[in-house]
């Protein structure tokens, strides 16, 4: 199969989240099952691709867009990169959706219309890749929202020529793509997919619609994740459209990609070990401990949290706790950055008790392997995970994660309490602050009795959340995708 993994950002060229460890793991998962494989993403600013550049392909001016090329680099993971270089409109300081103050690009609406639509055209007899057409268009997330409308588009246009099936993921349904109904103009949206069953949502234009709406498949990266979004609590506005499009509607979990997350092999960490051989996890908890300033005390449980600082990922849920949990004599890493307020009161809590609290604001991928390795659980007590990675990743260092019952959450981490022989983890009660309290409850009893988190650790050692299985379940979503966009041009005839 010819696939085109369309992205805003891919690791380790860009990331912002998990979408950019996915565009980095699946593609190449997918070429070492043997099809081929092009990813097709934005040439931001300071970008370094190393591989074998071929020669660019000039795309004439199109619509409100000036001259763009596309500049195709085989990497060494079997995929080749496409490079989009648009003048003006990628080369900024910043990062790849807001401007180096923190503001969104008044322009993402033509920067990321650009993307969706070199997407959809590689997926038609018109690509711009000389002897390469796409047999699948795999678009991600808003920014790649408009791709399957403007394949769409073209089956209603020319209905006799192939066209790619269309599949949309949704990393984070939070994110929805919004601008004003003007854009629809220079983004040349016809008028009767203007309206409710088209691209509007609330009197705005949302890429991410488009994407729901037109997509020959729509997948989201948990199983769990796709069932919450169909309900108000979690729909954001968009649960009726899911429910609607639900039998093309299903959740993949997302993996991990064990040649870099395995604490046996990790060059980053200062000792490594093994599910047999735990040695080298306690001495990353001093050298962890000795790094960040904290007492040397391989009795006192340290937990970890590497997240985005907002409300979403509980942070205010684990300050809340966070005075029960020092007086038990605990101590508490973070490492991350996000919401201005609750970093202050992070701060403050570290400033109080230095030997117990440790906050790093920022990311340090060194340093959160380290925490990995070196914590004794993993914090996620998330109001709403899609996927989450770290608790895969807490689980295969022998972390064991103290998890929402939410999302990707659920999907990954089995609760000690309700399984002693094959928990890996401790799922709290609900999403709030009594949750989380008595999960720390149960995991510190857990703790205290060596044989018992040993059998957590190993359980969780154990698990395998590589991408093979998942790009299995993928390659079936395109196959089922294919079959609707033939149907989709029968009924264009």
């Amino acid at each position: 199969m010819n696939i085109l993994f369309a992205t805003p950002e891919c690791a380790p060229y860009v990331k912002t989240g998990g979408l950019g460890d996915v565009s980095a793991a699946l593609p190449a998962t997918l070429a070492s099952l043997g099809h081929d494989v092009h990813v097709l993403m934005p040439a931001y600013q300071g970008m370094k691709v190393a591989g074998e550049m071929g020669e660019g392909v000039d795309l004439a001016p199109w619509g409100p867009w000036p001259a763009a090329q596309l500049v195709p680099v085989k990497v060494g993971s079997g995929v080749t990169m496409l490079l989009l270089t648009c003048a003006g409109l990628y080369q900024r300081p910043g990062g790849p959706y807001v401007d180096a103050s923190g503001r969104d690009y008044h322009d993402n609406a033509l920067r990321f219309g650009l993307l969706a639509r070199v997407a959809a055209l590689v997926g038609t007899p018109h690509s711009p890749l000389r002897g390469w057409v796409a047999d699948v268009v795999h678009a991600n997330d808003w920014p790649c929202g408009l791709a399957p409308l403007y394949l769409a588009q073209s089956r209603l246009v020319s209905p006799h020529e192939p066209t790619a099936a269309s599949v949309l993921t949704i990393h984070n349904l939070a994110f929805q793509g919004t601008f004003d109904m003007a854009t629809a103009d220079p983004l040349g949206i016809p008028g009767h997919w203007r309206g409710i069953d088209g691209v509007e949502f609330w009197g705005q234009l949302s890429m991410l619609k488009a994407g729901i709406q037109f997509a020959d498949a729509v997948t989201t990266v948990s199983p769990t994740y796709a069932r919450e979004i169909q309900a108000p609590e979690h729909g954001i506005g968009f649960d009726g459209i899911l429910r609607a499009r639900s039998s093309r509607l299903s959740g993949i979990l997302n993996g991990i990609d064990p040649k870099v997350w395995d604490p046996a092999k990790d060059v980053l960490l200062p000792h490594r070990f093994s599910r047999g051989r735990l040695k080298g996890k306690a001495a990353c908890k001093a050298a962890l401990q000795a790094r960040l300033g904290l007492q040397l005390e391989a009795g006192a449980m340290l937990f970890a949290v590497v997240s985005r600082i907002t409300p979403q990922k509980g942070i205010d849920l684990v300050l809340e706790n966070l005075p029960q949990l020092l007086s038990s004599g605990a101590q508490l890493v973070v490492l991350g950055q996000g919401d201005p307020a609750l970093q202050q009161a992070l701060r403050d809590a570290a400033a109080q008790h230095p030997k117990q609290v440790a906050v790093t604001l920022g990311f340090d991928e060194g340093l959160a392997h380290l925490i990995e390795a070196g914590a004794d659980a993993f914090l996620m007590p998330s109001r709403f995970e899609p996927c989450g990675l770290n608790q895969m990743y807490s689980q295969a260092y022998g972390t064991p994660p103290i998890v929402a019952p939410v999302g990707g959450l659920l999907d990954s981490v089995t609760d000690a309490s309700a399984d002693p022989e094959n928990g890996t983890g401790f799922v709290m009660a609900g999403a709030h602050g009594e949750g989380l309290a008595d999960a720390l409850e149960r995991a510190q009893r857990a703790w205290r009795e060596p044989k018992q988190w040993k059998r957590i650790q190993a359980n969780g050692m154990a698990r395998h959340f590589g991408w093979e299985d998942s790009a299995r379940r993928y390659l079936e979503v395109y196959r089922a995708a294919a079959i609707e966009a033939g149907r989709g041009i029968a009924a264009a005839l």
